[in-house]
């Protein structure tokens, strides 16, 4: 690859594709709501979502789109909010697929984010691309809605993959800061019943998977998440162990609920089991480099 453009690269998972990605490519373009600027090989480009500026002459001659543009979950599902999760996630993706129509040379992949919670809570059946259950509720049918506005658009010189995430465990941003830090502070214990499942990945493979989806020219739906999902309350002992903090505090439902009402945000985002796997990946040769997350600990505390 010569050329990856990020939409909305300034984030956590953001900074990580930037990371593994800056010594192998010769030029990443990101769009940002900030100003535009050139650091080294990253080029720092203005975009707004509502409108196709001059922020689409970078796309000409890129080898990879991806799209990470979206308002963050992790705030109350008041009706302000939720419109805007999901205005956010198909404008940006509608407006991308725009702009590459317009292209003379159109980037030659486009990965679109999009999330394992389309599918069910479930703590027996595995959830993979083929016969995982998809629901009815608001989370649901936000994934829905941004993969058909993702995939209507037909892009003849462009190929296109939704990747369904979940967890994406790095050592400098997401999920995992603020874990650590309550087991830190003896909350690691289970959260709810503890039974729920948990869908992980080792930011490194996430963009392990990227590289490998574009190498392997892999188009539709494909789950990014490691292919060990665990239950809630073993994630949380095997993190106190490798942490060595000899107890956690555990948090039952009702207190999850007060918690999530006072820090603004919602409980599905702990209490839903996520038991997806990546069946599209592992038939394809992908192999993981972090499958346990013992193993993922380690790195991350390291």
């Amino acid at each position: 690859m010569k050329k990856i453009v990020i939409a909305a690269g300034t984030g956590f998972l953001g900074n990580s594709i930037v990371q593994y990605f800056q010594n192998k490519v010769k030029d990443i373009v990101i769009f940002t709501r900030g100003n535009s600027i050139t650091k080294g090989n990253i080029h720092y480009i203005h975009w707004n979502i509502n409108e196709s500026s001059e922020w689409r002459n970078h796309l000409e001659d890129a080898d990879l789109l991806i799209n990470l543009a979206g308002k963050s979950v992790d705030c109350r599902y008041n009706e302000t909010n939720k419109a805007e999760i999901l205005h956010s996630r198909i404008q940006s993706t509608r407006i991308l697929n725009e702009a590459i129509l317009l292209c003379k040379n159109p980037p030659k992949h486009f990965i679109n984010s999009s999330t394992a919670t389309i599918y069910i809570h479930s703590e027996n059946k595995d959830m993979n691309e083929e016969s995982g259950s998809i629901g009815n509720d608001f989370s649901m049918n936000v994934a829905q809605q941004w993969e058909k506005a993702f995939f209507e658009t037909e892009t003849k010189q462009t190929l296109k993959t939704a990747i369904r995430t979940s967890i994406v465990l790095g050592k400098n941003g997401g999920a995992f800061v603020p874990i650590r830090k309550l087991t830190q502070f003896g909350f690691g214990g289970k959260q709810g019943k503890g039974t729920q499942f948990i869908s992980w990945i080792h930011e490194f493979d996430f963009c392990r998977a990227i590289q490998f989806i574009f190498e392997e020219k892999m188009e539709g739906i494909v789950n990014v998440v490691s292919p060990k999902p665990i239950r809630n309350q073993e994630f949380m002992k095997k993190l106190r162990s490798e942490m060595n903090v000899p107890f956690g505090i555990s948090q039952p439902k009702w207190l999850l609920n007060l918690g999530a009402k006072i820090i603004r945000t919602e409980p599905e985002l702990v209490l839903k089991s996520r038991k997806v796997v990546p069946t599209r990946l592992l038939d394809a040769g992908f192999a993981f480099h972090f499958q346990d997350v013992e193993n993922t600990f380690k790195d991350l505390l390291s």
